[in-house]
């Protein structure tokens, strides 16, 4: 070879391994990326420091084992010195409501915990509060709820016209009752009243025990109502208002923590939270990662001044909304 095919060849073997080392950052900082999206290094970090862990408790009320799980882990987590619950939740199961419930209860014989109410907690989502050392909520919260509901549907006159009969043989009249395919008997009412008002009993019950109600004062708010964090504070449903930093307040005043204590998230480990449980989403999650480390996609924090920006009305959180359609012979309104 020529001397100035060697200088060539040698100047392409520094150009590969270039590329062959610039491509293995990349790639390490793909996988670094995948494995922070699927939440690997959760662990590390802050959550080794003293701190107050923040539970999120949001949407329908259910028999939540993951949930449930941490709720028990936080008892041995000696760094966790305190935990605000964030609730916002319409209710849900009386199950999965007593179940939250008595978990709360037992994590506060070692931890203080402290409800911070989001939108709402209402019906279970009130009971999993009640179980705290303390509740605050926004003025515009809504709280309360207290009651059992049992729904069941009736589509006799909907079988009747497209012309079904379903019949039924059964060994004992209240069996599988009540039963949508025909109308209720008074006996069938009678037993699901005697289950709700058995519910009931024990939610009134516990809601006095944890306010420290009178048993007349618990039934007075127990008809089902729904209050505002004003007036849950005026009729004792609640402490203070306010928001999470209010909460953390009552436990730096009455629980002795630290004002210094920051407040970190811990999240239940579900099935779908596995490094490989979902290959495309973690791969799509690294590459944003990395995409943002090159520049190259927005960060949630540049997403965050764009929404700061843009004006409030586009990200209503309204107390209650509601589209309503009336429909009338030639016209829609």
């Amino acid at each position: 070879m020529t001397p100035d095919q060697i200088i060539d060849r040698r100047a392409m073997k520094r150009r590969v391994t270039f590329w062959r080392i610039a491509a293995l950052v990349l790639l390490v900082l793909a996988i670094l990326g995948m494995l922070s999206a699927a939440g690997a290094f959760k662990g590390l970090g802050k959550k080794q420091a003293d701190h107050i862990a923040r539970v999120k408790i949001s949407g329908v009320i259910t028999n939540d084992k993951p949930l449930l799980d941490l709720l028990d882990d936080l008892k041995d987590e000696d760094q966790v010195k305190g935990v605000i619950l964030d609730i916002s939740s319409p209710g849900g199961s009386t199950v999965g409501g007593e179940a939250i419930y008595e978990a709360v209860l037992s994590l506060g014989k070692t931890k203080p915990v402290v409800t911070s109410v989001g939108t709402l907690a209402a019906s279970a989502g009130y009971m999993i509060a009640a179980a705290s050392d303390h509740i605050v909520a926004r003025r515009s919260s809504i709280v309360g709820s207290i009651g059992v509901i049992f729904q069941y549907g009736q589509v006799t006159e909907l079988l009747d016209k497209i012309g079904i009969e379903v019949n039924e043989i059964k060994s004992a009249p209240l069996k599988a009752e009540p039963s949508p395919f025909h109308e209720t008997t008074p006996e069938a009412k009678a037993m699901i009243d005697r289950l709700v008002q058995d519910t009931y009993n024990w939610f009134v019950s516990i809601v006095a025990e944890r306010r420290k109600f009178t048993d007349f004062k618990a039934k007075q708010l127990a008809d089902g109502s729904i209050f505002t964090g004003s007036q849950g504070l005026e009729n004792g449903l609640i402490d203070a208002i306010g928001d999470e930093e209010t909460a953390k307040s009552w436990l730096v005043d009455n629980r002795e923590l630290s004002d210094d204590l920051d407040i970190l998230t811990w999240s239940p480990k579900r099935d779908s939270d596995g490094l490989f449980a979902n290959p495309a989403g973690n791969a799509s999650l690294g590459l944003r990662w990395l995409a943002e480390q090159l520049g190259l996609a927005p960060s949630s924090q540049s997403i965050e001044a764009i929404r700061e920006a843009l004006p409030d009305r586009l990200f209503l959180d309204g107390l209650i909304s509601m589209l309503h359609i009336k429909s009338e012979v030639g016209s829609t309104n």
